[in-house]
């Protein structure tokens, strides 16, 4: 059986998605801006380019997470719910 997505959890992978669609842009711009100073500086200003998309790219996946153990808790808490009604 398949499990449903909420709305929630395909916003929250288009934004991750976004995300990593900033880091990669950030660090195509910032490494294209800066190869003329050389190969070194524009690999590190590259990752400082990219900051801002990872940071985006954590937090997004963070919620993910806490989304999916939620669902996960929702279910035991059902089956545990069957087992006491059984006991009784």
């Amino acid at each position: 059986m398949r499990d449903r997505r909420t709305s929630f959890e395909l916003l929250l992978s288009l934004l991750q998605g976004a995300s990593w669609a900033l880091v990669i842009l950030g660090s195509v711009t910032f490494f294209s801006f800066f190869s003329s100073f050389g190969f070194l500086i524009a690999l590190i200003s590259a990752f400082i380019g990219s900051l801002g998309g990872l940071f985006f790219v954590v937090v997004f996946e963070i919620a993910q997470i806490q989304s999916e153990k939620l669902r996960e808790i929702k279910k035991q808490t059902t089956v545990l719910e069957e087992i006491s009604k059984k006991l009784d």
